[in-house]
């Protein structure tokens, strides 16, 4: 891409992005499923801001429609002084030159396309900066490296996130050998949640996260735990005279581990949808864990020696 040309394109809209960052999935230190850069996709939906499985997007960059024939030429006549400024050897035949591919597209059917790209991608930059700065497409056509609803769907999936399982017990503080250590899941709020990317007026596409089960690691090996695993979405809440069927029973105690704790490992399982089958992907579910140490004792008894 050319510098002068990109800059221009970047002055243009005020100093900002062409368009506008149009949102992001989640941001954790430089570790993000996705963040848009130079784009106009709009990310909703409620599935931001929760725990990510670290999905990323196939391609790292694309085009993407953007402005108008008239708009781009608007655009790049608002900038002439800073053209002028950095351009070597700038003259005005030079502008006029520059300006004529745009003035030309005036009045004709079609789009010009600008290049985006994930910037939370460590090759992010470098795709882009292998584009063209601007490309124009004629109507109901795509260009080569344009963005398609399948790649729509795929930023979408990458900026989904689910709630982080909380993990409670019953008996909360330390469980004993052979006694049923029921498990559920908290704060997790409504058992679906979903992310939509938006091109404005062009295409949109939404992925569904569902809670449907729950997984258990009793944190150690099977002839020292009984783990029952018929918790359905969010795990059994304790209910006294209740059926257990979700949760360990720990065979043994915990003395002798280590830090005298087994570590149990709770994962939820959300299975995702794309809303009207729009592409035929079938994703793997998003799968988010959270741990809990458990203390397990020896049932202790006093023997009474009754009086003669």
């Amino acid at each position: 891409m050319n510098v002068v040309v990109a800059g221009l394109l970047l002055l243009g809209s005020g100093g900002k992005d062409p368009g506008g960052s149009g949102g992001q999935g989640f941001q954790d230190g430089r570790t993000a499923g996705v963040r848009l850069e130079n784009s106009q996709i709009v990310i909703t939906g409620t599935g931001l801001n929760g725990k990510s499985d670290g999905y990323r997007i196939k391609r790292p960059c694309w085009y993407e429609p953007a402005k108008s024939a008239e708009d781009m030429l608007a655009n790049q006549q608002q900038v002439r002084d800073w053209w002028f400024r950095y351009t070597p050897g700038a003259t005005e035949e030079k502008y006029q030159e520059f300006l004529k591919q745009f003035k030309d597209k005036v009045g004709k059917p079609g789009r010009w396309w600008s290049p985006a790209y994930n910037g939370a991608d460590p090759d992010g930059v470098s795709c882009w900066n292998g584009l063209d700065a601007f490309v124009w497409v004629p109507p109901g056509t795509t260009p080569p490296s344009g963005i398609t609803i399948a790649e729509l769907v795929e930023i979408a999936r990458a900026a989904l996130t689910v709630p982080e399982p909380k993990i409670q017990l019953n008996p909360d503080a330390k469980s004993y050998v052979n006694l049923p250590t029921w498990v559920w899941l908290d704060g997790i709020g409504a058992p679906t949640r979903s992310v939509t990317a938006t091109i404005p007026g062009f295409m949109s596409a939404t992925v569904i996260a569902t809670l449907r089960d729950v997984k258990i690691d009793a944190g150690t090996t099977a002839d020292r735990a009984e783990v029952k695993e018929e918790c359905g979405p969010g795990g059994r809440p304790y209910v006294k005279g209740g059926a257990f069927t979700c949760g360990v029973r720990y065979l043994r105690a915990s003395a002798d581990q280590p830090r005298d704790l087994y570590t149990l490992t709770v994962t939820s399982v959300w299975p995702i949808q794309v809303q009207d089958n729009v592409v035929p992907f079938a994703y793997d579910p998003v799968q988010v864990a959270a741990t809990r140490d458990v203390e397990v004792g020896e049932v202790q008894s006093t023997v009474r020696r009754g009086t003669p």
